[in-house]
């Protein structure tokens, strides 16, 4: 991390600050309403730890499946530029993709970053890399689609962290849902941890190294 990504990462704080306020004066309701208006970011505590895993884990192909406003792609990028690695960031929506675009070209991570515009369970059918670090943060009923189609071409000991597990708490029967399909899966050793939001930690241990999915 540097003065550039410092400075962006700065504008993102002030920007999550500001639109918390918001929420808590307009209401459930209002903010269901116009939720894509919104950061919702990760929070930089859980942004720091995948940042961190993904360095100790020396991770070279990044998988961030739901991008927003790139927030945690911030620090997903940064720590792409410490391994030498690339973020393939998934999103939906061309306005959250171009905002997130010109703040990372300011923090100097742009060239760190593959985005991949569109539905992130169709584009994934399509993607070929062995993956070692996948977020996934997108909508809560999409979270098992989106692991379905990263187990099979997950690296050894890759690591999935999937947001949102504790909170919101209109999310937990999804959240549960999401963690029994993980918990199906006999070769994924999996912690949830009470940091940010709540993150589902899972490492792909593969008693045979030769064997695939």
């Amino acid at each position: 991390m540097n003065a550039a990504f410092d400075k962006v990462f700065a504008r993102y704080a002030d920007r999550a600050k500001a639109e918390s306020a918001e929420q808590e004066r307009e209401g459930l309701e209002k903010v269901q309403a116009r939720i894509d208006d919104f950061l919702l970011p990760i929070g930089e505590e859980a942004a720091r730890l995948l940042h961190a895993l993904i360095v100790a884990r020396e991770a070279k192909v990044i998988v961030e499946l739901g991008g927003s406003y790139g927030f945690s792609t911030l620090f997903l990028a940064d720590a792409a530029r410490a391994t030498g690695g690339t973020v393939y960031s998934f999103e939906l929506s061309d306005k959250k993709v171009a905002y997130a675009q010109k703040e990372l070209g300011e923090a100097g991570l742009a060239k760190h970053v593959d985005w991949r515009l569109g539905d992130a369970v169709a584009l994934l059918e399509e993607f070929d890399q062995a993956i070692d670090f996948v977020l996934i943060d997108l909508w809560k009923d999409l979270y098992v689609p989106c692991l379905e189609r990263v187990y099979p071409k997950l690296n050894d000991n890759a690591i999935i962290a999937a947001d949102n597990m504790l909170f919101p708490e209109s999310y937990r029967d999804k959240a549960a849902t999401y963690r029994a399909a993980v918990a199906a899966k006999p070769d994924l050793q999996t912690v949830l941890l009470p940091v940010g939001l709540g993150i589902e930690l899972s490492c792909l241990w593969r008693e045979d190294p030769t064997a695939r999915a």
